[in-house]
């Protein structure tokens, strides 16, 4: 066993045979009259969640959807997703969490690829939805109402085939209905971010779900998932000592990653799990955020480094009370180290950890410990989870494995790896090969078995026959006084290869002197990975999850003289 492995912390665990939905079934049953979701006025406990999920869950399957069947979610973070996420869980179906923002023509090709039969909208995008459905397999739309955090000014008229959710789910009530879904079946068709191609949906079944909710519940809450007699859901603690800062039933959480992405959906279920009350915080600003972290006390933040980046900067963590908070777990994208330096400072009393995760790996892959006591170390991803193995392969094509602090590809193996791409044979042929994961990200681990991240292996660059990682340049440059975010692309050239390109965006106050900038690259790496030009502006396009949308970037070949 790796020397840095957690105390007391099993390599393997155990994970019980069951669909997703039963996650909030367990949930209601352990916190009954606890809050669960808050959303602006409105809020529910996790007794009240259940019964609304039911109740959606017996509407679904009087619309005639049975085991299997699609059904798509078209909606912003607000109560009503965790009800009709779950509450289709519940009813058997197999759900697709779609960007709400989306234009019609994506939303159609996801209607058509799933074979959806009944679809969840909100006010604000029904008519996306209804000119989206037009030639797919719908045949029933369930409109949600406003709430605070996802309100709509004005309400759209009735159209036929559009049911109000209260007129939907008015019959449901008692137990969930009788499903025959299990481990194997889909639980989540998610579509892949795309920042490097045609989004894919991707297979993702109910027991891996379950196995990484209970990875990150023995990792970042010290408790084992175990079945009862019955097969209900039980929760025990670890036994070894553990510096815990996810109490089971005393957690809070600000929501503000959209739910449709897996890095907010399945850590729901993990921190519903926990009997984690859950505050939807609606359309991100920092100075809001860092007032509700105040106001309700928050214990466990879950964002993206862009997030974190608006929050270090915002003049108001010099006057809000922050100290509630004892997790900031990031994810999503790589994050830098000044700004995890950053976050530390800012929320003294908190573990800043950082994970790394994928949507063909469920959720997460390695993370660091929540525990104080545990080694951490600045700028790495973590360590592989339980019952997960991280292999460095080397990109050459020939599958040997690199030694430490050598830039290889990222393989993993574990029972969160998912089932594939929907419909692209050829493309699950290439990426899940005899039970591993290609992931298509660079990196390496050290001498400790400690994951460090180099960059996807699209994104490296070569330049006069060196590989440069955009990764490294983009932390060089995010250290600098000046630059509040960046982004390195390869500028392509015929006599170099790829000249190393910087898109950075300025601190409020800052002015960026490019040559100033490159000259402080420069200072800091070898002279091949110098950055050769540099392009200041106002923001970086970015996807729905926070990621850089690099293909945005891209700059025109050129075939004078290098930089």
């Amino acid at each position: 066993m790796n020397r840095y492995w957690p105390e007391g912390m099993p390599t393997s665990l155990d994970y019980p045979d069951l669909a997703a939905g039963e996650l909030l079934t367990a949930a209601a049953r352990l916190y009954g009259d606890r809050l669960a979701v808050v959303d602006g006025a409105e809020q529910l406990t996790f007794a009240e969640l259940h019964q609304q999920a039911v109740a959606f869950a017996h509407g679904v399957r009087d619309a005639g959807v049975r085991d299997g069947d699609v059904v798509l979610l078209h909606q912003p973070n607000s109560l009503w997703f965790l009800v009709t996420y779950y509450g289709a869980l519940l009813a058997g179906a197999t759900v697709v969490p779609a960007n709400p923002l989306q234009p019609a023509p994506g939303l159609r090709s996801q209607l058509l690829d799933t074979g959806a039969v009944l679809a969840v909208s909100h006010p604000a995008h029904l008519a996306t939805l209804l000119d989206a459905r037009e030639g797919t397999g719908v045949r029933t739309v369930v409109v949600v109402p406003p709430t605070a955090t996802a309100p709509c000014a004005k309400l759209p008229p009735a159209h036929d085939g559009v049911v109000p959710l209260a007129d939907f789910a008015a019959d449901g009530a008692g137990a969930p209905p009788r499903t025959a879904v299990a481990g194997d079946d889909t639980a989540h068709i998610i579509y892949t971010g795309g920042t490097t191609g045609v989004p894919k949906g991707v297979r993702v079944l109910h027991r891996n779900v379950i196995a990484n909710v209970a990875q990150m519940t023995a990792w970042r809450a010290a408790h084992l998932i175990t079945a009862g007699e019955s097969g209900e859901i039980r929760l025990r603690p670890l036994s070894g000592p553990h510096d815990q800062r996810v109490h089971p039933g005393a957690a809070v959480t600000l929501m503000v990653s959209p739910l449709f992405h897996v890095h907010a959906l399945v850590n729901m279920s993990f921190l519903l799990l926990c009997g984690t009350t859950v505050v939807l915080t609606g359309r991100f600003s920092p100075e809001n955020l860092l007032a509700a972290v105040e106001h309700h006390r928050a214990t466990y933040l879950l964002g993206s480094p862009t997030m974190w980046h608006a929050l270090v900067d915002s003049p108001d963590v010099h006057t809000r009370d922050l100290s509630s908070v004892r997790v900031i777990s990031s994810g999503g994208a790589p994050a830098d180290k000044a700004t995890l330096l950053a976050l530390q400072a800012v929320f003294p009393q908190a573990l800043v950890v950082e994970g790394y995760g994928l949507t063909e790996g469920t959720c997460v892959v390695t993370s660091a410990p929540l525990r104080s006591d545990a080694p951490r170390k600045l700028g790495s991803v973590g360590l592989p989870l339980c019952d997960t193995t991280l292999e460095i392969r080397s990109t050459t094509g020939d599958g040997a494995l690199c030694g430490p602090h050598e830039v290889g590809e990222l393989w993993v193996r574990g029972p969160q790896v998912t089932a594939g791409y929907l419909n692209q044979p050829e493309a699950s042929a290439e990426q899940f090969v005899e039970g591993w994961l290609r992931t298509g990200d660079l990196g390496y681990t050290d001498e400790e078995g400690f994951v460090f991240l180099s960059g996807r292996a699209k994104e490296m660059l070569i330049y006069k026959g060196y590989n440069v990682y955009p990764r490294e340049l983009e932390d060089i440059l995010r250290s600098h006084r000046g630059v509040r975010a960046a982004a390195v692309v390869g500028s392509p050239d015929a006599r170099v290869g790829q000249k190393p390109t910087a898109f950075v965006v300025a601190r409020t106050g800052a002015v960026i002197d490019p040559d100033e900038l490159m000259a402080y690259v420069a200072e800091r790496v070898v002279p091949y990975k110098r950055i050769r030009a540099v392009h200041v502006v106002d923001s970086l396009p970015l996807s729905a999850a926070g990621k850089v949308l690099k293909s945005a970037l891209r700059v025109p070949s050129t075939t004078g003289q290098e930089g």
